[in-house]
């Protein structure tokens, strides 16, 4: 079985002092390939590092809605350098988070824009950021999409109209462990079931987002803990665990254009 954790920051500080070992233990749970993913220039630049380390690790590249104050058109430049990168696989995370607010709405929604835009011009499927926008994303995001167009809401967390659209768009839909946890995913496993199994991807967000039970073990997520939203995910689709396996690694290889796999 071959599983792809197709979101994580490896790059996080928490990992500074074990990273050979972190991906030594996803190795070990079948957790093959991993796609690490910036939020700022320096992550960005980091992640491409690892990447360049691991070759079982693809990076991206891009400015999250907490980061986007700080945008300009240098960090821009910057980015599509780095998509040039063969290492380099996606754009983001990008999007709209209206739920803690760390950089001004306006903000949010230029560099959203403007990254829309030079992903296109870098030939980049995209990683989307998306909380509390009530519909804002999506009315910035539709002017700029079209069948050539590609991507993923990370963390899916909306609402059954927003996965419609989302799924009418032709995105695929990451799910982390909040499927797991008994309360807070009660929701998510419901919709989980009527998205298409060509359009799923899993994925950890570590070294947040621990899924249960790890979660009541360990303070820090990593890769190798994707196995058990995998095997979640399987049981409620009522499918095995190495069909879905099979299934979320083929849509993430043809998500990212990662070849020979």
């Amino acid at each position: 079985m071959k599983i792809f954790d197709s979101h994580c920051h490896l790059d996080d500080k928490s990992y500074d002092n074990d990273l050979d070992e972190v991906i030594r233990r996803a190795h070990a749970a079948e957790v093959c390939a991993m796609m690490q993913v910036g939020i700022d220039l320096d992550t960005s630049q980091k992640g491409v590092s690892i990447a360049h380390r691991f070759d079982n690790v693809y990076a991206s590249v891009g400015l999250h809605p907490h980061d986007a104050k700080s945008g300009n058109e240098e960090k821009i430049a910057a980015f599509g350098a780095l998509a040039e990168d063969k290492r380099v696989k996606a754009w983001g995370e990008i999007g709209l988070d209206f739920n803690r607010m760390y950089s001004p709405q306006s903000d949010q929604e230029y560099w959203f824009v403007r990254q829309i835009e030079a992903s296109e011009a870098a030939g980049l499927p995209m990683i989307f950021h998306e909380r509390d926008s009530e519909g804002r994303f999506l009315q910035l995001l539709k002017p700029h999409w079209g069948p050539h167009r590609q991507g993923v809401v990370h963390c899916f967390s909306g609402t059954d109209d927003e996965l419609d659209a989302y799924l009418s768009m032709g995105l695929c839909i990451g799910i982390t462990g909040i499927l797991t946890v008994k309360t807070r995913g009660e929701t998510l496993r419901r919709m989980v079931r009527r998205i298409p199994v060509e359009q799923l991807l899993v994925e950890t967000d570590a070294p947040y987002l621990t899924p249960t039970p790890e979660r009541n073990k360990f303070r820090r997520n990593e890769p190798a803990f994707v196995r058990t939203v995998l095997f979640k995910l399987a049981e409620i689709r009522q499918v095995s665990a190495e069909e879905m396996a099979s299934a979320t690694w083929t849509n993430t290889c043809r998500l990212f254009h990662i070849p020979g796999e």
